[in-house]
C-alpha cells in the first residue's frame, strides 16, 4: 500500500543511520502550537531542536520531515516497559493541533484516515507490535499530555492500531468513581506496569500523572487523576488481553 507524503525535511536528527529492525515504537503526538504554520516552522527550523518523522495537517495532508531510519527528536525523556529514551528506537508521528494550552479542538476526519493509512503501513513495514503503539504522555506522563483525550484511540483500535478494550460502556459508567479499596489500587499499579507503564520510585504526585495518561488514554470521559473501580476494571482487562 503506497500513501502519498509531501516532503519537508527538517534538520533535526540524528546523522547516523539505524537498522530496520531497530524501529520498535509508534508514538503519537499533537503539536501543541497556536496555528499549523507555527507547528510546522518549529519542527523545521534547527534552533529548536525537535522534529518527528511525519506531520498530519487538519487537511490530512501528510508530510514527511525526517527518514524513518533516522532518529528525529520527539519523545525526550521517555519510558515504556522499562526501555528509556524511545527516540532512537522508535518513529513519531505529529498531529496538528492546537492541544490544551491554545484551545484543544477534535481531531478532523481526514486527519483520522491519513492517520490510519500511515500507521498501518508503518506498523506492517516495521513489525511494530500492538502493545508499542503509544502516545506521548503515555510515556513521559510526568510533562506530557498530548496526543490528550479527544485522539481517536478506539476508532484506531477497530483499524488494528494499538492496543483498546471491548468492555460494556454502560456497564463501565455504573462502575465510574465507585471507591476502590488499597489492595484494588496496588493491583491496578500492577497492571498498568505490565501494560508498559512505568511507576518505579512514583511520588505522589507523579502516581497522578500517570493515573491521568493511563485516563486519557483508555477513560476519556472523566480526567481526575483518581482511580475508581472503573480504571481497575479496564487495566485488569487490558492487562489479561496482553498474557
Amino acid at each position: 500500500m503506497a500513501i502519498k507524503t509531501t516532503i519537508n525535511y527538517s534538520p533535526n536528527f540524528e546523522v547516523k543511520r539505524r537498522k530496520k529492525k531497530q524501529v520498535k515504537y509508534l508514538v503519537f503526538h499533537y503539536t501543541g502550537m497556536r496555528s499549523e504554520k507555527l507547528a510546522i516552522d518549529r519542527l523545521t527550523k534547527i534552533q529548536s531542536e525537535v522534529s518527528s518523522h511525519y506531520l498530519i495537517k487538519k487537511n490530512g495532508e501528510i508530510l514527511r520531515l525526517v527518514p524513518d531510519l533516522y532518529v528525529a527528536w520527539h519523545s525526550g525523556k521517555s519510558e515504556w516497559f522499562n526501555k528509556k529514551s524511545l527516540n532512537k528506537n522508535s518513529i513519531g508521528i505529529e498531529v496538528s493541533n492546537k492541544g490544551h494550552q491554545f484551545g484543544y479542538e477534535k481531531f478532523t476526519l481526514n486527519q483520522i484516515k491519513s492517520l490510519i493509512k500511515l500507521s498501518k503501513i508503518l506498523i506492517k513495514k516495521y513489525k511494530i507490535k500492538q502493545k508499542n503503539i503509544v502516545g506521548h504522555s503515555d510515556i513521559a506522563f510526568d510533562r506530557k499530555k498530548d496526543p490528550g483525550e479527544k485522539f481517536p484511540w478506539k476508532v484506531l483500535s477497530k483499524n488494528k492500531i494499538g492496543i483498546w478494550h471491548n468492555l460494556n460502556q454502560l456497564r463501565l459508567k455504573k462502575l465510574r468513581n465507585d471507591f476502590v479499596s488499597k489492595n484494588k489500587i496496588v493491583e491496578f499499579y500492577k497492571d498498568i506496569k505490565k501494560i508498559g507503564y512505568s511507576i518505579k520510585h512514583l511520588s505522589s504526585i507523579k502516581k497522578r500523572f500517570v493515573v491521568k495518561a493511563f485516563q486519557r488514554r483508555y477513560r476519556p470521559e472523566l480526567i481526575n487523576g483518581k482511580i475508581d473501580r472503573e480504571l481497575c476494571y479496564i487495566a485488569r482487562k487490558i492487562s489479561n488481553s496482553l498474557t
